[in-house]
């Protein structure tokens, strides 16, 4: 598969792009900076680093894997490079507070958002999934993927099973990504509070 990981000079796209070229795929790493962006792909072993929107051109799937408070400027931006190919959005919205971090006070997820800026079907996904956990190899645990365009799911699917130890999971429509994006939350809590490196693994299936 050929994908462009756009924001991927970042900690997360970056570890997703090592994880993904050591699969095999041809990976595009996307930057503001072209230049930042070939220097990183070299790093990481993935076939080359371009601007985001040379980047998202020809490739089988998008991840938007900026920041959450890039996604949706980004999103609007690639627009019509980005086209009708299929889009992973990563990104959670989060709120730091004293007492703990607390999931977006929005009604809508990020990626329900980035689909109304896209003519692309856009996926969501990978939300367990840590920088720092990934950065060390695929990560632990499962990878839970929502959407509402089947070809856009199985390749998000795809992509989520080549980087975790155990399964990709179909999680349900786009609606969904609300919860998979709260559940970030959750689990940047329980790394504070155990110093640890929590995943998600579902049983019972």
């Amino acid at each position: 598969m050929k994908v462009a990981v756009v924001g991927g000079t970042g900690d997360f796209g970056l570890a997703l792009v090592r994880r993904l070229a050591e699969a095999g795929d041809q990976v595009v790493v996307g930057s503001r900076d072209p230049e930042r962006a070939q220097a990183k792909a070299g790093e990481a072993g993935a076939s080359g680093g371009a601007a985001n929107a040379d980047a998202v051109r020809g490739v089988d799937l998008v991840v938007l894997a900026v920041k959450a408070e890039a996604a949706l400027p980004t999103a609007r931006e690639l627009a019509e490079a980005i086209g009708e190919t299929p889009v992973l959005s990563v990104a959670s919205e989060l709120r730091f507070e004293r007492a703990g971090v607390h999931p977006t006070a929005e009604d809508r997820s990020v990626a329900e958002r980035v689909q109304d800026l896209l003519r692309a079907p856009v996926s969501a996904g990978l939300h367990s999934l840590a920088a720092a956990s990934l950065g060390g190899g695929r990560s632990e645990g499962d990878a839970l993927v929502c959407g509402d365009d089947a070809l856009a799911k199985d390749l998000a699917l795809e992509l989520a099973a080549k980087v975790v130890t155990g399964r990709a999971l179909d999680a349900g429509p786009l609606a969904c990504a609300r919860a998979l994006e709260g559940m970030t939350a959750v689990i940047v809590n329980l790394n504070r509070r155990y110093k640890g490196h929590a995943g998600v693994r579902i049983v019972g299936l």
